[in-house]
């Protein structure tokens, strides 16, 4: 039963409109659920810091958004404080209680708090009290603490949404929303809302231009759909029975001018476009019928929901305007994609904000490559209502900000501007080797997936490629691209970056990267199908590409081919054996060229421990170091919920990356590292002491490593190594390699997030 009532409140309030609306449905229904006499929200307000009364039912409703507590003071202050309910008999008689005046409370003795809290942050405190003085039994506790937590996200959106909607009239309710560093640096910009086809869900909501347009335009629409409703109804009419034929009479009045087609119109008079109105409309009445008891009245909101996509459908056809792009483009939608990406004129984007995604999307990677700032999963981001607004991208830390008060703009475009003059200075750097003040050179690759990616990175001083993606072109297509198109792409990067030394990743698809025309669908598909796993079990996939490849060498020789997700020997003698097969097939065919060297990447604990068999049995070694850190931490850094979890300087992850280093140099096969970490200032300057032979990152990380290493000697790479080492957590880590970057004037490397 309490299952049925938590439910039946959290669909409610996922239907609200807006923080006012969805708080007043909670302190109604928890009442009547509870049968007490009161139910309140109290809000920390994040500017006081104190606690608003916000909703109530049972008390003066006329002290609603007035009244208020500081932190620590009453029971209410107690909950927050402690983080945990507070359930009393008689509340008056504990040592925090305090009246708060007028809002009257005096008859009620017994009280029951628990804190709503949202990613570590109370949020608020949700009461019930009763006059008579009793303790809430167990059943009831854990209901409210059970409701508390469901309800805190959906609290949280409707918060950043309120604060967004405020913003617009005074520009005074600042928010921070938490997502997944994509691409590195700070952008400051105008908003443009990218919406996939026909979805109501995504449209944003615009100012109409001309209103009398707008409402033609949405009656031009509705007609269209009357008459292609009608052509299925007469098309079926030989089909259906009489009751069944009705239903297209039921459609037909739904779109009438006296039902939600004089809403729709009602909205864009007062001021609304014509696609927004329609939304906004229809979405009030799926929810309505969503929450309806009856399975036939839920059902209809099916109805409803595809009569609203026709009539947009139509809506979005007859309004292909040209997109006009500011100065300084933030593109902002559910999930971008590239080609939504490639629409907007280079010197245009500034940054790049995706609700859904991840640091692996296709997205992300090329936004690397581009050197554009971007936040991925930013999932509580009210998206459709930031057309035209302003917004800062913290892409070092996953933040985007709305309505920043001035001083935390000020800093950002202080971190801006840092930025360019530090990219600036980097320009001279391009054409220097990277060799530390006591002679050590270590050669900075690139990772790469793209044909434009060549020309950045060697414009960046980049000798050589640590990790090509070659699935992005598989990403890119609607099937798999034939061996012919393989040897054509793999050619052009070949030939890009001769003589320097090209590492291609064989096909790494799985986990967050899948292929449309090739789904793999799993529970955790990160400890699924992936990687080599897919490709052994398809050698046919395989043995295309490593042709593709080996015949793409042919006459210049600066082929390395790199094995991704290895995690026992028996795999790698498996691949093996497929790569020796096709390198004498091929030559059987007269194509000339060695075998290529081939390597492994590690990127899995059980790589790290096998690493010494590993290497004996292959040219070179190469770590992961995104999924291995993921790996080691059990933590899902693309989830948002969780990626502060994620510390790539973990003292777990460093000695994974010192013993890794140390069975190479054992086995005497090179070691190089194609994560994130690598391109990382001071994270480089460990692994350059911890022995990595080559480090490969995103082009526009490599003049700010080659800085870094060509600014500390290898001697005080290595001592600062053995410190680190010895440190037990990774924000004791984080710190002293900050101070050492201050001490060797590196400070503007330093990205600590802003308030």
């Amino acid at each position: 039963m309490m299952l049925e009532i938590l439910r039946h409140i959290v669909q409610e309030v996922n239907a609200a409109q807006g923080l006012g609306d969805a708080l007043q449905i909670i302190v109604r229904r928890v009442r009547d659920s509870m049968e007490t006499e009161v139910c309140s929200v109290y809000l920390r307000d994040p500017i006081s810091g104190r606690y608003i009364f916000q909703a109530t039912q049972g008390l003066n409703q006329e002290l609603v958004g007035v009244a208020s507590l500081a932190p620590g003071d009453g029971l209410v202050g107690l909950v927050a404080e402690r983080e945990e309910p507070v359930n009393l008999e008689n509340a008056e008689s504990h040592p925090s209680f305090q009246f708060v005046s007028g809002i009257g409370e005096e008859p009620f003795h017994s009280f029951l708090g628990v804190p709503i809290i949202h990613q570590r942050q109370v949020l608020g405190v949700l009461v019930v009290q009763q006059a008579q003085a009793r303790r809430f039994d167990e059943s009831e506790e854990a209901f409210l603490v059970t409701l508390s937590a469901q309800l805190a996200g959906v609290i949280a959106h409707a918060q950043v949404t309120g604060s967004v909607d405020i913003g617009i009239e005074t520009g005074a309710a600042a928010a921070k929303i938490t997502g997944v560093a994509g691409a590195p640096g700070v952008a400051i910009g105008t908003v443009v809302v990218v919406t996939p086809g026909a979805d109501l869900y995504t449209v944003p909501s615009r100012q109409a231009a001309d209103r009398r347009k707008e409402v033609r335009a949405f009656r031009d629409a509705l007609q269209n759909v009357r008459e292609d409703i009608q052509v299925v109804a007469d098309n079926l009419g030989g089909e259906l029975s009489s009751e069944d034929h009705a239903l297209f009479d039921v459609y037909l009045n739904i779109l009438d001018d006296s039902a939600l087609g004089a809403e729709v119109v009602a909205r864009i008079k007062g001021g609304e476009w014509a696609q927004g109105a329609l939304s906004q409309v229809m979405i009030e009445h799926i929810r309505h019928f969503e929450r309806m008891e009856h399975s036939y009245l839920r059902e209809r909101a099916v109805d409803v929901k595809d009569l609203g996509t026709r009539v947009l459908s139509y809506l979005q056809e007859a309004d292909q305007e040209v997109i006009s792009y500011p100065e300084r483009t933030i593109l902002v939608g559910e999930e971008l994609t590239a080609s939504t990406l490639g629409e907007v004129p280079r010197e245009k984007l500034a940054g790049l904000v995706s609700v859904r995604g991840s640091g692996n999307s296709h997205v992300a990677i090329l936004a690397r490559a581009m050197g554009v700032p971007t936040v991925m999963g930013a999932v509580d981001l009210p998206y459709t209502r930031l057309q035209d607004r302003e917004l800062i991208i913290d892409g070092y830390n996953g933040k985007v900000h709305l309505n920043p008060p001035p001083e935390l703009r000020a800093r950002f475009q202080q971190i801006l501007d840092e930025d360019a003059e530090l990219s600036r200075d980097l320009e001279s750097l391009r054409g220097e080797p990277c060799e530390t003040p006591d002679g050590y050179r270590v050669p900075l690759w690139v990772n790469t997936g793209l044909t434009a990616d060549a020309t950045r990175s060697l414009e960046h001083g980049a000798e050589g490629v640590g990790l090509y993606r070659t699935e992005v072109p598989f990403l890119l297509r609607e099937r798999f691209p034939s061996e012919e198109e393989q040897r054509q792409i793999y050619r052009g990067q070949l030939e890009a970056f001769s003589p320097k030394p090209v590492t291609m990743r064989t096909l790494d698809i799985g986990g967050d990267k899948a292929l449309s025309y090739f789904p793999i669908e799993e529970d955790n598909p990160f400890l699924g199908w992936r990687g080599i796993r897919v490709t052994l079990d398809h050698p046919e996939i395989f043995l295309a590409q490593i042709r593709a490849m080996l015949k793409a060498n042919e006459g210049l020789g600066n082929l390395r081919i790199m094995l991704p997700m290895i995690s026992n020997v028996a795999e790698l003698n498996e691949a093996m054996d497929l790569i020796y097969r096709s390198h004498r097939e091929l030559q059987q065919e007269g194509v000339q060229g060695e075998l290529p060297p081939v390597g492994v990447m590690v990127e899995v604990p059980a790589a790290v421990y096998q690493a010494r068999a590993l290497a004996r049995r292959v040219d070179f070694l190469s770590v992961g170091s995104n999924d291995l850190t993921q790996y080691l931490l059990a933590v899902d850094r693309n989830n948002a919920r969780v990626a502060d979890l994620y510390h790539s300087l973990h003292p777990a992850v460093l000695r994974a990356l010192a013993d890794v280093a140390e069975a190479s140099r054992q086995e005497r096969v090179p070691i190089g590292i194609c994560g994130e970490l690598a391109g990382d200032p001071g994270a480089a300057i460990l692994l350059l002491a911890m022995g990595y032979d080559v480090l490969s990152m995103n082009a526009t990380s490599l003049p700010r490593v080659k800085k870094s290493l060509r600014n500390v000697p290898l001697g005080e790479g290595r001592a600062l190594l053995a410190e680190v080492m010895a440190m037990d957590d990774a924000e004791s880590i984080n710190a002293r390699l900050d101070d050492f970057l201050r001490a060797h004037g590196m400070e503007k490397f330093i990205h600590t997030p802003l308030a």
